[in-house]
């Protein structure tokens, strides 16, 4: 039987979320930026821990590029993005000199990185604790599971687009989750048709269904489709809140949805 951790900067922590995606390209950022953004909107405290070493893309999706980690008498203290302190942000990108330097390491220093954040970050009091993992199943994958594993981990959300060469790598993605002992919490399908903001028709870019049928072959949870969003990419670029801002775009209630869903994994005595 495997020996309990010591709580250490997670001992606050009341539910951890991975997200992970088969391939690059599918949203799985956008996901989790949304995701924390709706549990806040919900009276949530939530962290995220960005280890997508080599594309940090959250602190500019939440409008925190160029600011500064502290080392506080706990370890690493989290970025902040709102003055009501509800979502705090770790990320590689505020360890880089330039916001364009690229993370050139082998596995071993990003792995140690990834075992330092999950040891060294004083999170303090979180409801969630969502982890925005790289693509694919690499070393760095093995290392965020090994790391968490002991904190008991409420299980991954899993990110696709609905075209069938993304459909495939999740396959291998959810793969990877069985054989690691990582309990799915459910799919998600992102950029799933694009609504015309004049006519309201929507036309799928991208193929149609190629999540929910995964999910259903699977027997995994499909937790909604996410549709393509302009207002939602705009937001995103400029930093703004997209659940507060624009609350009757159709991607609103879809991504609302899939918060309530995560929600409700953890019973009330839990949360």
């Amino acid at each position: 039987m495997e020996a309990a951790a010591e709580p250490g900067n997670l001992a606050g922590v009341r539910h951890i979320v991975l997200v992970l995606s088969g391939k690059g390209g599918v949203g799985k950022s956008t996901i989790s930026t949304e995701l924390a953004l709706a549990l806040r909107h919900a009276g949530k405290k939530v962290g995220i821990l960005d280890v997508d070493l080599c594309g940090p893309s959250i602190p500019r999706m939440l409008r925190a590029q160029g600011r500064a980690v502290h080392q506080g008498d706990s370890g690493w203290v989290p970025v902040f993005v709102d003055r009501e302190q509800s979502i705090s942000l770790m990320s590689v990108g505020f360890l880089l000199e330039q916001p364009d330097e690229a993370v050139v390491w082998r596995g071993p220093k990003k792995n140690a990185l990834i075992k330092q954040f999950v040891s060294d970050v004083a999170w303090g009091q979180l409801d969630y604790l969502l982890v925005d993992t790289p693509p694919g199943t690499s070393d760095e994958h093995m290392a965020v599971v090994d790391a968490l594993r002991p904190h008991s981990p409420l299980g991954a959300l899993v990110v696709t687009t609905p075209q069938a060469v993304s459909v495939g790598d999740v396959r291998r993605e959810l793969t990877f989750c069985r054989k690691v002992g990582l309990r799915v919490i459910g799919l998600v399908e992102n950029m799933s048709g694009f609504v015309c903001p004049h006519c309201s028709e929507c036309t799928n870019v991208f193929s149609k269904g190629g999540g929910e049928e995964l999910a259903r072959h699977a027997s995994v949870p499909f937790l909604g489709s996410v549709p393509l969003d302009p207002e939602l990419t705009r937001s995103l670029e400029d930093g703004r809140d997209f659940i507060q801002d624009f609350p009757d775009s159709p991607a609103f209630p879809a991504l609302s949805s899939i918060a309530q869903k995560i929600l409700s994994e953890t019973p009330a005595g839990l949360s």
